[in-house]
């Protein structure tokens, strides 16, 4: 389990592929992995992964065809830039909104918007997934907590201040790159269940 509260940056070292299978190499601050054991989750971009290895302030992390597929973790590739979050323990602030780390979908940047202080990011989702995007509701996307500004059509913005952006991969992205998006689950779970009861929200509404 995560918070969406991303505790910083890290950088991929290396992806070395095999059939079906891609492991990243991934250089941590040093002081951000103390106490990581074999088996530990962490959230890479929002994806959960399992740490398999570590060689210093290097974890290393295993991902199937399947999450390569479902996420934007299979265009990594040495010196990009990652958020990270380590699994939220019992007792922890939660700070954001509880995640599982298990990413629904992609999205794509369609608009960057910089106003003095401040940056709101346009996105474009696919349109099975609009009927779960609310103004001023919760969404995680590349693993942050954020709150979700203006919804129109399949389009959604966030607006982000300077902390964010210092503090995430937000302040280093650009137009038609994509994002990983997990769902808030408990939205999804009321409209899920209201659609169930014939009280269906049409996509983008």
């Amino acid at each position: 389990m995560f918070t969406g509260i991303v505790q910083g940056m890290a950088q991929v070292q290396d992806v070395i592929s095999a059939p079906g299978l891609s492991t990243f190499v991934i250089e941590f601050p040093q002081e951000q992995v103390k106490g990581v054991t074999i088996g530990a989750s962490v959230a890479i971009n929002g994806t959960c992964l399992t740490v398999t290895r570590q060689e210093g302030s290097n974890l290393y992390f295993d991902a199937m065809q399947e999450t390569l597929r479902l996420t934007t973790l299979g265009d990594l590739k040495p010196g990009d830039s990652i958020n990270f979050e380590r699994a939220a323990r019992i007792g922890d602030e939660i700070g954001g909104h509880l995640l599982s780390g298990h990413v629904h979908t992609t999205a794509t940047i369609v608009e960057i918007v910089r106003p003095e202080n401040n940056v709101t990011l346009w996105f474009e989702l696919p349109e099975a997934w609009m009927k779960y995007v609310f103004p001023k509701g919760y969404i995680a996307i590349n693993g942050a907590s954020l709150t979700i500004g203006e919804v129109e059509g399949n389009r959604f913005n966030v607006h982000l201040i300077p902390e964010t952006l210092r503090a995430t991969t937000f302040g280093q992205v650009s137009r038609e790159q994509k994002v990983n998006i997990e769902i808030d689950s408990q939205t999804q779970t009321i409209v899920d269940t209201l659609a169930r009861l014939g009280y269906d929200r049409p996509a983008g509404l």
